[in-house]
């Protein structure tokens, strides 16, 4: 017989990136009393994680518990489920969200439901999750509540939201204030509504402790001392600490284990369970032989599998290989093959939605993950840790339909806020890549575009947007569908400036090269021979020598010295760099770095080389 457990309330916090998840979190955790005020210090206090915190996105969904006595005395623990608003981490909602039973789905009270609001709420809706919806950041000065909530409701019936999910109940809340109210006149003190809308909307987790064992792994962490840590909750029956379990796994397989460790969620961290941990609860398991995204852990003597969640596949790819460039092994500490290929192995312990291949060539690896900024933060945290290592061209993974045999490309839902009078620039790149609108409004001034576009035509485009509105254009895209291939879109319209010698850049060099294009560089820095230093202004690719020195004369006077003035270098970041490179081209990244070079060094290479062509992984379904 299923039990409901009034004690323990599993929900989660979905939204579009930046609408305010993690700030909310961290109200609701201020509020509970349950912690130190040291250690909820700083802000976004879950983003653990250096690269979160810089950037200000979440990237990993963190789990945290809170007890909460209610108002009539009952103790209430609360798994709060703190989920990424990015596109390229939706598979870790998709996942998490099968552990809750309720969903807060948080909306900015100025930008309203976006791409990622429509990908999450369609999920919840797919687990029979009812969310609360709580209209955030209504202390913004250009709040619209009213309108963005009938946004909302007009998106509840477009995903097909049954009557009584239609009637949802509303919040409106300023996560960085602390406060929360059930009504927009009225504003809140504090962020108790938001528990009593917890405890009132979201139902307590069903299951019977008496029944046979019934886990399922929903996201992986992983540990140096203890491996592999599998986070699931508990469908059905008990588990404590040593206990013996089967592993059923997605292919069906099973192996016997045991379990070394129980760990349940305390706070922001985890403490190991003092006996048995009963159905409805959430635990971290450790110990466990190579387990796996959507395992299932049950009881050895009455085996009842659960069916398994299947983990979203990549969408995109790209060759890592050994720096090989003049100045490989100056600035790493990890450059050889051996450890590239065991840090992308490791990567693999926890980074499910990963696939790494070897290649023929032992120094390179070819990597696939769901996005470029998924790909670019392993990246990032790989040359922090002092790796050095060169990045190809990333491609869209195309899909082979059995059927038809036909190629289908990943199509996004892009969606562009820009003003009036930028319009023309976002519409003319949009096209080039083959976009097609699908829906135009006007609100205020600023336009409200929405595109459907080729993964393809994503790669790239940030930058010339930005370039092309002023730095106006706010843009947001999520993955939509499987579509025949659109054509062909039009590669990098400027070619480079690629240096034919080996030295220190030089002012009165680059002084000359500045008319031609706009420097990667600064006087000073050091180049070697095939690194791209500039961008050309024409189509071409360009040899320059930018460390040639101003010959020495015996003319003394003042109008013989030029006054050098040069522009700024333009200084990319990873991502920048990814997505302005070229087939023949490559990204050398290490510790202190990001530099762009070409696959060949020399000109006498290249000339014998023809200019590659892309290849794609092709795919069957």
């Amino acid at each position: 017989m299923n039990t409901v457990r009034n004690d323990i309330r599993n929900v989660a916090i979905i939204a579009h990136v930046d609408h305010g998840k993690t700030t909310l979190v961290d109200a609701l955790l201020r509020q509970s009393g349950n912690f130190r005020q040291s250690q909820l210090a700083q802000d976004t206090i879950l983003d653990s994680n250096p690269l979160e915190r810089e950037r200000g996105i979440t990237i990993l969904a963190k789990n945290c518990a809170i007890h909460y006595t209610t108002p009539e005395g009952e103790q209430v623990k609360i798994n709060l489920i703190d989920t990424p608003g990015h596109a390229d981490f939706g598979g870790e909602v998709e996942r998490v969200l099968s552990m809750a039973d309720g969903v807060f789905l948080l909306v900015d009270a100025a930008e309203g439901p976006m791409p990622q609001t429509r990908f999450v709420l369609k999920k919840a809706f797919q687990n029979n999750l009812r969310p609360i919806v709580v209209i955030n950041k209504i202390d913004r000065p250009d709040a619209r509540v009213d309108e963005v909530l009938n946004m909302v409701f007009d998106l509840f019936v477009e995903l097909g939201a049954d009557n009584e999910a239609l009637d949802f109940p509303v919040l409106y809340a300023s996560g960085r204030e602390g406060i929360a109210s059930w009504s927009y006149e009225k504003r809140g003190t504090d962020i108790r509504p938001v528990f009593e809308a917890l405890l009132k909307y979201v139902p307590g987790p069903h299951g019977d402790s008496a029944k046979s064992l019934q886990i399922r792994i929903a996201s992986i962490q992983y540990n140096e001392y203890v491996g592999r840590i599998g986070v699931g909750r508990i469908y059905n029956g008990q588990i404590a600490t040593g206990q013996q379990v089967l592993i059923v796994r997605r292919d069906g397989t099973q192996i016997k284990s045991r379990v070394q460790q129980v760990q349940v969620f305390d706070g922001l961290g985890r403490k190991n369970a003092e006996g048995v941990v009963a159905a409805g609860d959430i635990v971290a398991l450790s110990g466990l032989e190579s387990i796996d995204i959507g395992d299932s852990i049950c009881d050895p003597q009455d085996p009842q599998p659960l069916q398994a969640t299947e983990i979203e596949p990549p969408t995109l790819t790209m060759m890592f290989s050994v720096n090989d460039s003049p100045f490989a092994g100056r600035e790493g500490k990890y450059v050889t093959s051996r450890n590239l290929r065991e840090r992308l192995f490791k990567e693999l312990e926890s980074n499910v939605a990963l696939k790494v291949q070897e290649t023929q060539s032992k120094d390179a690896f070819q990597v696939s993950g769901r996005g470029l900024l998924h790909l670019g933060i392993l990246i990032e945290n790989m040359r922090r840790e002092g790796y050095e290592l060169s990045v190809s061209k990333p491609h869209v993974i195309l899909h082979k339909d059995r059927e038809s045999g036909e190629l289908l490309e990943p199509i996004e839902y892009l969606v562009v806020d820009v003003p009036e009078k930028n319009m023309g620039g976002v519409m003319e790149l949009v096209g080039n890549r083959k976009g097609e609108l699908v829906r135009m409004d006007n609100r205020d001034g600023q336009v409200h575009l929405e595109f459907s576009i080729p993964a393809r035509g994503l790669i790239g485009l940030r930058t010339r947007m930005l370039t092309a509105t002023q730095g106006l254009a706010i843009m947001h895209h999520n993955f939509h569908e499987y579509s025949p291939l659109r054509g062909d879109v039009p590669d990098r319209l400027n070619g480079v400036m690629i240096s034919m010698a080996t030295g220190r850049a030089n002012s009165y060099a680059m002084n000359n090269l500045q008319e031609r294009g706009v420097m990667f560089v600064e006087p000073g820095d050091e180049v070697y021979e095939g690194q791209c230093v500039a961008e050309n202004a024409r189509d071409n690719d360009m040899v320059v020598n930018p460390t040639t020195a101003k010959q020495m004369s015996n003319m003394r006077t003042t109008s013989r010295d030029e006054n050098i003035i040069l522009k700024p270098a333009r200084k990319m970041s990873l991502e920048q760099a990814l997505e302005y490179i070229e087939e023949d081209e490559l990204v050398e990244v290490t510790p202190s770095a990001i530099r762009i070079r070409k696959s060949l060094l020399t000109e006498n290479a290249r000339k014998k080389a023809s200019k590659k062509t892309a290849v794609m992984e092709v795919v069957e379904v």
